[in-house]
């Protein structure tokens, strides 16, 4: 078996004669010691700022709160991402208003060229990568590498790896698999960065872990180094392939296909990423104490897999909060309270009015829906018996607003289709809307802006959402279905709302009409009334919301809780509960 030099960095200049600051790479601000361990943190997507664009949307999110956590407690963590050409799509319409994609260019003068080139292998091909490098400084974040196949040496194909987020061709999805991965862990040898801890968020960058048993070769120092983050809670929606076509692409590097059966556990010819993962790792966690139970009981019929515990997910308090709702907040000045927030609606109205020639009031409750369009997040809930929505919509007593916003993956085309119905539906009513470019600088607006925020996913699918961490920290009052982070957060009329539980045996059907008429009972019962009648209450539900959501959903407490409960070689021995 190959054995890497173990002098990867003096090695790399002897023979390539590079010789610069990167090497070897030294962390670039003094770190905290209780934060001492070396840790590389693998994802396929990074939400840093509105202008990188290498993120689609919850997963990205969740990653670049944690690298500016990491940044603000002076964590020795860096990230390994992608630059993606295209990024993930911009969101358009066509000429009737239908949603339509387009992939743009990307160039950025704030990231650094390390001058760092090496080889990987993809399809039994040498590949050409270079990396590229995000100062802490840009934009309050951990040091990251992003690495890119955009080089002359490499012809189009291979340059295609980068291009786009998310390829919806399997074998490019798998040679990005391989970018990330083995591209990233060879990255960290040239670089010196011998670190302590390998976190794959999701199981995108595997083959890092078959670099390691490569670089080691035994079981025991791949696992202690190793630990995974699952996010996807039906087994169904976890990476399968054919473990031959992996075997032809490089995917195990160096690694034959009898060893990688062998310290996978695979006796049959498809190959599951996140259980491989579950087995090479020494740790993994699930991204909210209902999705950790839903992960163990999922996972519990196979054996050899690691313990799998749960470190809820969280967003970055300082990058999405307001700043003058939390100094109204903490003064306990009410009318403040609501002059910022109607600034920061009408700051909302601007958009929808350029976008779709409506102009919204500032004194209407204002509910939003916006996340990723996909089938089990139920966009289109609300609207599927038009009766009862046209009711709502039509009560002038109690007037409602409602926005819809949400990019589906480019070829999903239900959800594309889901999309398009709701944007049929806005033009026939003056107070409904869908914008499109949900993005981050997108995201805030919509969070400051609105009262209501609507998340009604199918139970047990959701694994976190955070999207309503950020709302509620913005003075926005969360109505939910039971599922995700909601319910280490919620309690009813106090700091959001919930609806009734569907029994999980019913068929799909019943489960979403049963949820339906339960939102619109709390919307047109509680939340309506108590908005425009009890003036009072309402604030008070929308400050205890600012007020508790902070405690625990801050990813500074994400990040500390990584190193307490995943990094640490003894956090095994932990509670799981």
């Amino acid at each position: 078996m190959h054995r890497p030099d173990e002098r990867a960095v003096p090695f790399f200049i002897e023979n390539y004669g590079l010789m610069n600051q990167f090497l070897p790479f030294k962390h670039p601000y003094p770190t905290d010691k209780k934060y001492s361990q070396k840790v590389a943190y693998f994802s396929m997507e990074f939400a840093i700022d509105q202008a990188l664009k290498i993120y689609s949307g919850g997963l990205g999110y969740l990653a670049g709160s944690h690298m500016r956590s990491a940044y603000d407690l002076k964590q020795n963590l860096v990230g390994i991402g992608i630059l993606w050409k295209y990024g993930y799509y911009d969101q358009v319409r066509n000429g009737t208003g239908e949603m339509d994609v387009l992939f743009l260019d990307r160039q950025y003068n704030f990231l650094v060229d390390t001058g760092i080139e090496f080889k990987i292998q993809v399809n039994k091909h040498d590949i050409t990568v270079k990396a590229w490098y995000l100062p802490p400084h840009v934009f309050g974040s951990a040091p990251m590498f992003l690495l890119s196949t955009i080089h002359p040496d490499n012809d189009y194909l291979a340059q295609t790896i980068s291009h786009r987020l998310y390829s919806n061709n399997t074998e490019a999805k798998v040679a990005q698999s391989i970018l990330l991965g083995m591209g990233g862990a060879k990255l960290l040898d040239i670089l010196g960065y011998n670190a302590d801890v390998y976190h794959l968020n999701e199981a995108h960058a595997l083959p890092a872990a078959f670099h390691l048993y490569d670089k080691f070769g035994v079981m025991d120092e791949v696992q202690k180094r190793l630990v995974f983050t699952t996010h996807t809670p039906v087994e169904a929606g976890n990476e399968k392939h054919d473990i031959h076509m992996l075997e032809r692409m490089s995917f195990f590097g160096n690694v034959t296909l009898s060893e990688v059966r062998r310290i996978t556990g695979t006796s049959d010819e498809v190959f599951s990423h996140t259980l491989a993962a579950l087995r090479m790792a020494r740790m993994a966690n699930g991204v909210s104490k209902i999705h950790g139970e839903v992960a163990r009981e999922m996972w519990s019929g196979y054996d050899n897999i690691c313990p799998i515990t749960h470190i809820t997910n969280a967003q970055n308090h300082l990058y999405w909060h307001d700043p003058q709702l939390d100094e109204a907040l903490l003064n306990g000045d009410d009318d403040a309270l609501d002059a910022r927030k109607t600034e920061l609606k009408l700051r909302l109205f601007e958009v929808v009015a350029d976008q779709t020639g409506k102009i919204f009031q500032p004194d209407m409750l204002t509910l939003v829906w916006a996340r990723r369009y996909a089938g089990y997040k139920r966009a289109d809930l609300i609207t599927r018996d038009l009766e009862d929505f046209e009711r709502l919509l039509n009560n002038t007593e109690m007037p409602i607003q409602i926005i819809w916003a949400g990019k589906p993956y480019p070829m999903d085309y239900d959800a594309i289709g889901t999309f398009n119905k709701l944007e049929h539906i806005s033009k026939r009513y003056p107070n409904v809307a869908v914008i499109t470019g949900y993005e981050l600088s997108l995201s805030k607006i919509m969070k400051q802006g609105s009262d209501i925020w609507l998340n009604n996913p199918r139970i047990p699918r959701e694994a976190s959402g955070t999207s309503g961490m950020t709302a509620a920290m913005n003075a926005c009052v969360n109505l939910s279905t039971w599922d995700g982070w909601i319910p280490e957060f919620a309690s009813h009329g106090h700091n959001c709302f919930v609806t009734k539980q569907a029994d999980l045996t019913w068929p799909e059907g019943i489960q979403d009409e049963f949820d339906r008429k339960n939102i619109m009972a709390v919307l047109e019962n509680e939340i309506l009334p108590l908005y425009y009648k009890k003036r009072k209450k309402w604030l008070a539900v929308v400050k205890n919301s600012m007020k508790e959501v902070v405690t625990f959903f801050d990813s500074d407490r994400m990040a500390d809780e990584y190193y307490k409960k995943l990094y640490k070689v003894g956090a095994k021995k932990l509670e799981l509960a």
